[in-house]
């Protein structure tokens, strides 16, 4: 069979001993006496061979195409082990992404270019996945650079979970120019005389905001999908595990389900399902349980297991606040899910940044552990920056995993001011996880609480 694509002159990472004997130089490879892949053929979207540019070579047919990666590395794709891929391409090609931005002027300059074509009334946003640190400015966007930069347009900038700004039409659209008390779950920043200064915090605010800017189509949020499945592959992405998150009921599925269906789905995906309502999650994640992986079980997306919201009454969210406790009623529940989780053969993946709430959380799995076995099952804390070595060890017996991610690029001084310094400079501590066998898997958690790139 002769190949579609032949890579030549490059160095080929295979994940085998001789690449980590060499380290991944040429000159390293020959010191070792080993000759390090430099060529790889592919044909069919399959591996067809891997070694020398003259032994790959010898598969070209007349239609072959030859790629000089002159030096460069190839690696496996990438697979993000967490990031809430669903939800941001709902609106993906909707919304500003200043990942890669370091000035606020360039942040401001593309709102003006937004906002120059938007149709009227249509919201500019940026919803997360950036941070002001990233600026030279080292500072948020204001409410009076929004209204300069946006126009009659609404403008809403959300910085991770920190704080959203939105400008004067934003804040008319959502009502917060006039609202006299703080919404549900959320905060209104006013003035000394009582203004709305264009700031807000809390979940129940960024919620009434996403729900003034309103609800696509299922076409549209595939056409936005895919959008962003290509920027996505261009960051080397080519597996993503989507942790389900707040607020994702089953119909918030359908875009990607009918991606697949047209074939449009480039991108492997493993989804888990979150409670969508507070009181009602054991009933929910029942109902996934019940339903089975449906359309979600083939070989570019499955529908794997529960969570990441698992509970909302276990959630500790960004672990800042460490007066937060998991109360008995809940961790029942907890204990109820895990156990109706582990009876099914389900995997479960849970938020947990806390030592805590780890604590808690494996005292649950301790005793689901003796009725169904949890080895085997990949039952996952995801997060766990705050990890003690005495719940490193409990994980390593159930045969449990951690799911890492690198949240304190942008997060280490407050951090830091909450849990010690000693705590922050061995989080997340992946050599106490790799010594004690426990399994290890890499995410960002974008696209609101961090960064995709």
């Amino acid at each position: 069979m002769s190949a579609d694509v032949i890579y030549v002159n490059g160095l080929i990472y295979t994940g085998s001993s001789t690449d980590d004997r060499t380290g991944g130089s040429p000159d390293t490879s020959r010191e070792a006496g080993v000759s390090e892949p430099t060529s790889v053929a592919v044909t069919l979207g399959r591996i067809l061979g891997i070694g020398s540019n003259d032994e790959m070579l010898e598969l070209a047919g007349p239609l072959t195409k030859i790629i000089d990666l002159d030096g460069r590395r190839v690696v496996p794709g990438l697979i993000d082990g967490h990031m809430h891929a669903v939800r941001a391409g709902a609106n993906w090609d909707q919304e500003l992404h200043w990942t890669d931005l370091t000035r606020l002027g360039d942040a401001l300059q593309s709102i003006r270019e937004a906002a120059a074509v938007a149709p009227q009334g249509t919201w500019i946003r940026v919803v997360g996945g950036w941070h002001p640190s990233q600026f030279e400015e080292r500072r948020c966007p204001t409410r009076e650079e929004l209204d300069e930069a946006g126009g009659s347009s609404p403008v809403y900038v959300q910085s991770l979970y920190e704080e959203a700004i939105l400008n004067t039409p934003g804040l008319r659209a959502t009502g917060f120019d006039v609202m006299l008390d703080d919404p549900p779950g959320g905060e209104i920043e006013r003035s000394t005389g009582g203004e709305a200064t264009g700031v807000i915090r809390g979940m129940g605010a960024f919620s009434r905001c996403l729900a003034a800017i309103g609800t696509r189509s299922t076409r549209k949020q595939e056409i936005s999908t895919t959008a962003m499945m290509r920027q996505l592959h261009a960051k080397g992405l080519t597996g993503i595990v989507d942790p389900g998150g707040f607020a994702m009921p089953p119909e918030s599925y359908e875009a990607i389900r009918e991606l697949w269906r047209h074939g449009g789905l480039t991108m492997r995906m493993r989804l888990f399902a979150s409670a969508a309502e507070a009181g009602k999650e054991f009933d929910q994640l029942n109902e996934w349980l019940l339903g089975g992986r449906g359309d979600f079980d083939n070989d570019m997306i499955r529908l794997m297991g529960i969570g990441e919201v698992v509970h909302y009454g276990c959630h500790d969210f960004e672990g800042l606040d460490t007066s937060f406790s998991i109360s008995a009623s809940d961790r029942d529940e907890l204990l109820a899910i895990s156990r109706r989780t582990a009876q099914c053969g389900w995997p479960m993946h849970i938020h947990a940044v806390l030592d805590s709430s780890i604590d808690t959380i494996l005292d649950c799995w301790e005793v689901v552990n003796e009725e169904f076995p949890l080895k085997g099952l990949r039952f996952t804390v995801v997060h766990a920056d705050a990890i003690s070595s005495r719940n490193i060890a409990r994980l390593a017996h159930l045969g449990a995993g951690v799911v890492v991610d690198d949240r304190l690029i942008f997060k280490a001084a407050v951090s830091e001011e909450t849990w010690g310094v000693e705590t922050v400079r061995r989080a997340p501590p992946l050599s106490d996880l790799r010594e004690a066998g426990v399994p290890i898997a890499a995410g960002t958690d974008a696209n609101r609480a961090s960064s995709f790139n």
